[in-house]
């Protein structure tokens, strides 16, 4: 016969596996159950702009995957800070999620005081696309190439001006890292927005800007606003014509903005895996490709939240180097 000693560590280890494969199993229920309500997601950016136009995309697909709405909400201001910060303070349950740019690694790398903390407060869930921007200029400061821009730049240190969405905005750490690669002295004027930003570089109040893509497309296409290069590795579809900046002249120069999905803290592992899944899904789908195309991004391939934290750890270690070697301020 057992002694008593070893019946009870059977019946012990019986029990915890018993419990191993309940808590699996309730687990998976959860994620198979979730969502049971509308999901909200916050856009840190104005309504109409790539950022939100992108989250649109995403979660028209995700709706029809998950089978409840997801619902956006634009919460903009402080270069995306502010609308980020009620997801790093929202409940960990899978219905509020963000969806925001590089912004979120350039502020992280720009402010000595954040809100939150990015490496605690948020989990990355996926990336869905990346955005080129392009160097655009207003076609009577009379230059028609990067190197013809760089030139005037030189010849005129401290004279000509560069419009962005405002302090710690992609706009504004892109624009300075092409000041520190072409040794140019252009004028930082922030905007409280790509809009007004674009507005005023159309009317001819400020020279050079570093916009989005999809913000300058058109502007590009009517003959508002001459583009002299992309910042993305390679030439962007829709306007042919235009150079890599390393086609231009500026090696080394590659910069597209990514756009991902991002949850508080506390979700569980079976939900953040089921939002994930069904994001990596639907960019496989042409349906979602082909709309981000038209809009100026490229979806991404398939990734993990661990593989997202990772980019954004290599993200953040590339921005707080560039602030501090170029001591950039947030003011």
């Amino acid at each position: 016969m057992f002694s008593f000693n070893v019946r009870s560590q059977i019946q012990h280890c019986l029990v915890a596996a018993f419990l191993v494969v309940t808590l699996g199993f309730t687990q998976n229920l959860f994620a198979q159950e979730y969502p049971q309500k509308s999901i909200r997601v916050i856009v840190p950016w104005p309504a109409g702009g790539f950022v939100d136009v992108a989250a649109r995309l995403a979660a028209e697909q995700l709706t029809s995957a998950l089978g409840q709405a997801l619902v956006i909400e634009n919460k903009p201001g402080a270069g995306g800070m502010i609308g980020a910060d009620t997801v790093a303070k929202a409940q960990g349950d899978g219905y509020t999620l963000l969806f925001t740019t590089s912004a979120l690694t350039m502020n992280t790398a720009l402010r000595s005081k954040m809100p939150f903390d990015l490496k605690t407060d948020l989990i990355p869930i996926a990336i869905e696309a990346y955005a080129p921007s392009v160097i655009v200029v207003h076609p009577m400061l009379g230059v028609k190439t990067l190197q013809e821009l760089i030139a005037l730049a030189k010849q005129q240190p401290g004279k000509l001006t560069y419009a962005s969405a405002g302090n710690g905005t992609p706009a504004h750490l892109i624009a300075e890292l092409f000041k520190a690669s072409a040794a140019v002295d252009i004028v930082h004027v922030p905007y409280k927005g790509g809009p007004p930003a674009m507005v005023d570089q159309i009317a001819g109040r400020v020279d050079v800007q570093v916009s989005n893509a999809m913000g300058a497309l058109q502007q590009v296409k009517e003959g508002k606003l001459l583009a002299l290069a992309v910042t993305s590795p390679e030439r962007f579809e829709q306007l042919p014509d235009v150079p890599t900046m390393a086609q231009a002249g500026v090696p080394n120069f590659e910069t597209d903005q990514w756009l991902g999905f991002f949850a508080p803290k506390g979700i569980s592992d079976t939900v953040l895996k089921r939002l994930s899944d069904e994001i990596n899904q639907t960019l496989a789908t042409a349906t979602l490709r082909d709309a981000l195309k038209s809009k100026g991004m490229r979806a991404a391939t398939a990734s993990t939240p661990n593989a997202f934290r990772d980019y954004l750890d290599t993200d953040l270690q590339r921005w707080t180097a560039l602030v501090k070697r170029l001591n950039i301020s947030a003011e």
